[in-house]
């Protein structure tokens, strides 16, 4: 084989390396368009506590029931797997957790949500087959927490942190429900 159709492959290959990465980007960049990321952080004396997570749209559509059906695993978000960074050992709902960063899972249900922080890190919140990407194997604690609906309809998903009394309220809300898990430093 010539220098010359030597050069031609590597160029041809660098052009297609070049196309997948761009339409990977270009990908990336319109799912975030859609459900941008967003960052929740408590902090107070020593403790920190961080959750990195995406926020969907309701757009007129029905979230819980049908964007996100009831009973299964949701990956609390869109995109990304949600994580949940803490720098000290806290107690959440009253079960200890350590400290480290999880993913966040949520199993919505009609009158309460189960809510599960899990160990392992997951490069995208969904498999092919558009489930969970979750492995229960790593499930490091799993709580269930009563639902409150809201009066405003919320239109894009929230996560946030109150202070309430010696409590942090770990709040997710969107459409007309909300779920507050107390968490004690």
């Amino acid at each position: 084989m010539k220098n010359s159709q030597r050069y031609t492959i590597i160029k041809i290959i660098i052009a297609v390396i070049a196309v997948v990465i761009g339409g990977v980007l270009l990908w990336r960049y319109s799912t975030k368009a859609h459900s941008p990321e967003d960052t929740s952080v408590f902090s107070e004396d020593s403790l920190k506590m961080e959750v990195v997570y995406n926020r969907p749209y309701k757009k007129g559509r029905e979230v819980f029931g049908g964007l996100v059906p009831s009973g299964e695993v949701w990956r609390t978000g869109a995109n990304e797997a949600t994580t949940f960074s803490t720098n000290k050992d806290v107690l959440v709902d009253g079960s200890p957790l350590k400290s480290g960063t999880y993913t966040l899972w949520t199993i919505p249900m009609q009158n309460s949500w189960k809510v599960i922080f899990n160990s392992k890190m997951y490069p995208w919140g969904i498999n092919m087959e558009k489930k969970a990407s979750r492995d229960p194997n790593f499930d490091i604690l799993v709580l269930e927490v009563p639902i409150t609906k809201v009066q405003d309809t919320l239109e894009q998903f929230s996560i946030y942190f109150e202070k309430s009394n010696d409590l942090v309220l770990f709040n997710l809300a969107w459409e007309d429900i909300k779920i507050s898990v107390p968490i004690k430093k």
